[in-house]
């Protein structure tokens, strides 16, 4: 009994028989894709400490505690208090120098530097918290046309070699376009992780954004109060 050749398809053959051009696709959405995952757990964990210490920070500035004593306890541990409570230290640390350098001046001339302040650090803490989403954007964006390339390359490379067969069939292309298509399976393994942990931190931080916006406005008001 003739025995029947059989060709290995496991993912893994697909991969080490691709064409080069094909595997150094492969390799680039590989690491992307590890790359992605690594910002994708890094920035849950800050986003999440970030809520964590914002709501912190929230109760204890409208516990009615004494904001002179809330101030000092942040300003000589800013590196253990969440963005909020920095913003809050950048304000009243402005506020405090404008009343000592000019006890009766305008409360707006007190309160401008406090709101510059605020302003300035609110858009480095936002900018802190938005670091290589763009990172995650472009992966998801442009990955599946990466393995698309692969995958129309590899296709392209199975039939040029139905040129040095005398008998077209489908066990003979069925390899190559396997292995083709496995570059577009990664490019959406990249890109579909990296599109949902890119919308979802997208909206977590619009939302600590809002959060931080009407924080500064309100602290303005007390302070505008304070200043009369």
């Amino acid at each position: 009994m003739p025995s029947v050749a059989t060709t290995d398809m496991s993912i893994v053959s697909l991969i080490l028989h691709a064409s080069l051009p094909v595997q150094l696709i492969m390799v680039l959405l590989i690491v992307a894709s590890i790359a992605s995952w690594t910002i994708i757990f890094s920035k849950y964990s800050a986003i999440k400490q970030a809520l964590r210490r914002t709501s912190q920070f929230e109760n204890d500035f409208w516990s009615g505690g004494d904001l002179a004593t809330l101030h000092q306890s942040i300003s000589t541990r800013r590196t253990e208090h969440g963005a909020l409570a920095r913003i809050f230290d950048a304000g009243m640390t402005e506020f405090l120098k404008a009343r000592r350098s000019q006890p009766t001046g305008e409360a707006s001339h007190q309160l401008d530097g406090a709101r510059r302040a605020m302003r300035a650090s609110f858009q480095r803490e936002m900018d802190g918290l938005e670091s290589n989403l763009n990172f995650l954007a472009s992966t998801g964006s442009v990955s599946p046309y990466v393995g698309l390339l692969g995958t129309v390359w590899g296709i392209m490379q199975a039939f040029l070699g139905l040129a040095n067969v005398q008998q077209a069939t489908l066990s003979a292309v069925a390899p190559g376009i396997a292995e083709a298509l496995i570059a577009t399976a990664i490019g959406l393994f990249a890109a579909i992780p990296a599109v949902v942990a890119y919308n979802r931190y997208t909206h977590d931080i619009d939302r600590l954004s809002i959060r931080f916006e009407s924080f500064v406005d309100e602290f303005l008001n007390i302070l505008q109060r304070q200043a009369r």
